[in-house]
């Protein structure tokens, strides 16, 4: 049994769970913080105000799922004030159990351009005597390179023997100024990408050996299957999708728990003709053997790709688009029985001018008032 539980956030998947939610939550952690725990927290430092209820050393920081308005209470916040759990969110916390010594210091969820200048100012040192840990909740460049908000691994404080990061759904372990950074990754499917077909889980760490261990659940089956065609017929795709789909139900059947499996289709390449066939016939056939995505936006037909590069050509057909605009408006001008003589071709540019409403009638009324 582990001494203590450390939760990088992300336990609530909104920030104002439904009422059942937060009961069901409430009845878990009631169960653990009744336990009979060796390990006990004998000392909280709040750094912005927190507060501490309870000497169970289970150990949380909010993640971007419960964030809510500075100064509002959000869902971990709830179960901190029964006393079911500690909210570490910037704060020390430090665990004892049989003369060994744990500290840790934690960074709830916050916006990705607020990070470095929150992790300045709180600038989190490591307490002497513990073995100390480091949990925050953001994205890191270095595996999401996708934004120069993001924090990078040289933003972190140094000095920590342990860095655990609960905001990243795929779990990882890697190295940063000589100690472990790990990422558990979520618990539960969140997203139907590639990366979510690896087991989920949570590690266990052994602070006096430096050990990880990753402990394996029982997590609903997924998976995802790339399929190509080469000017397929809908009939022809459909065939295929049946196949593919009866495969992964026989190998996902397996589960001990009989959990419906989510199966997503990616297809690619082209078909024949336009693409007119319907594939959600497919996921209603499915329903009660298993929970279908089909991505069919990278088939292409000849038809619809002829139309789009006219389309990027500013064509239609033959006709230049901007002058099917000037046909179009001219033929509604007569209809509306202006029959000034004006230059018809000033005055579509003129209604087209990203200006204001009233400056754009104005012009055109001036246009149309114009004898030649």
């Amino acid at each position: 049994m582990a001494d203590m539980i450390l939760l990088p956030g992300d336990i609530f998947d909104k920030r104002f769970p439904r009422p059942d939610v937060l009961a069901q939550a409430f009845n878990i952690f009631r169960d653990l913080s009744h336990k009979e725990w060796g390990a006990k927290v004998v000392k909280f430092t709040p750094l912005e105000g927190s507060k501490s209820f309870t000497s169970v050393p289970i150990i949380a920081i909010p993640g971007t799922h419960e964030r809510t308005v500075i100064g509002k209470e959000n869902p971990l916040n709830l179960l901190a004030l029964a006393g079911m759990l500690v909210d570490a969110s910037e704060s020390y916390v430090t665990v004892e159990n049989n003369g060994e010594s744990v500290s840790i210091f934690g960074l709830g969820g916050i916006s990705e351009e607020q990070a470095k200048q929150k992790l300045s100012e709180l600038n989190p040192k490591p307490l002497p005597g513990s073995f100390n840990i480091f949990v925050f909740h953001q994205s890191i460049f270095e595996l999401l390179p996708f934004s120069e908000d993001f924090i990078h691994l040289s933003d972190l404080p140094k000095g920590f023997d342990l860095y655990v990061d609960g905001h990243i759904h795929s779990k990882y372990i890697s190295n940063i100024y000589g100690k472990k950074l790990i990422i558990p990754g979520s618990t539960v499917l969140t997203q139907l990408k590639e990366n979510e077909q690896e087991p989920k889980g949570f590690f266990v760490f052994d602070t006096k050996a430096y050990k990880e261990e990753f402990i394996q659940i029982n997590s609903r089956p997924f998976k995802v299957i790339h399929i190509k065609f080469s000017n397929a017929q809908p009939s022809e795709i459909e065939q295929r999708c049946e196949q593919e789909i009866n495969s992964a139900i026989d190998e996902l059947s397996k589960d001990p728990f009989k959990r419906v499996p989510i199966v997503r289709l990616v297809l690619e390449g082209t078909i024949a003709g336009a693409s007119d066939f319907m594939l959600s016939a497919l996921a209603k056939r499915y329903s009660s053997k298993a929970v279908l995505s089909i991505d069919s936006s990278r088939l292409e037909s000849p038809e619809i790709s002829a139309s789009m590069e006219g389309v990027r050509e500013s064509k239609i057909g033959e006709m230049p688009i901007k002058e099917l605009g000037i046909r179009v408006f001219m033929n509604k001008l007569k209809e509306a029985n202006f029959n000034a003589k004006v230059d018809v071709q000033e005055l579509f540019i003129s209604v087209r001018r990203p200006e204001s409403k009233e400056k754009v009638l104005k012009e055109a009324m001036e246009h149309l008032s114009k004898e030649e």
